[in-house]
C-alpha cells in the first residue's frame, strides 16, 4: 500500500521537474500552459482550487487515449486562464477512476469550483470538447 503523502510529495516533484523542463509558459498558476499531472493523493487539493478543471482519466495502453492527448495539451495551452487540464493515469491511480465510476477511458471529467458538473466518454474531436467546457465558463 502506498503513503498517500509520499505519492502526493512524488506527484508534486515530477510536476515540479517537468515544469522546469519545458520552460516558463503562459497560463494559470501552477499549470504552466500544461495539463497537471494528478494522482490519487493530489486530486483533491487539485479540484478544489478555484475555476475550470477537466481531468483526463486515461492509461498509457489506450489509444483512443493517445489520440486525445495532444488535444488536451494544445487545450491547456490556448485555454490558459480560463481552463486547467489534468491527467490522472488510471491503472497508476485506481482509487480515483473507481471513486468516480470511470468504466471506459477516456474519461474527462469537469470540475467547476471543485464541484463535478459535466463528463465526456470517448475520443472526441477538439470542438467538441471545447463546447462542453463554454456550458460553464
Amino acid at each position: 500500500m502506498v503513503d498517500p503523502e509520499l505519492e502526493a510529495i512524488r506527484a508534486r516533484k515530477l510536476q515540479q521537474l517537468l515544469e522546469a523542463r519545458a520552460g516558463p509558459s503562459p497560463g494559470l498558476p501552477g499549470s504552466g500552459g500544461k495539463p497537471v499531472l494528478i494522482t490519487d493523493g493530489t486530486f483533491d487539493t487539485e479540484v478544489r482550487k478555484p475555476g475550470l478543471l477537466l481531468v483526463d482519466f486515461w492509461a498509457a495502453w489506450c489509444g483512443p487515449c493517445l489520440r486525445v492527448a495532444p488535444i488536451l495539451e494544445q487545450m491547456a495551452m490556448d485555454l490558459a486562464g480560463t481552463l486547467r487540464i489534468g491527467k490522472l493515469n488510471v491503472d497508476e491511480n485506481p482509487r480515483t477512476a473507481e471513486r468516480f465510476q470511470v468504466m471506459s477511458i477516456p474519461t474527462m471529467l469537469l470540475f467547476k469550483d471543485g464541484k463535478l458538473v459535466d463528463g465526456i466518454v470517448g475520443a472526441l474531436p477538439r470542438a467538441q470538447i471545447e463546447a462542453v467546457v463554454r456550458k460553464w465558463t
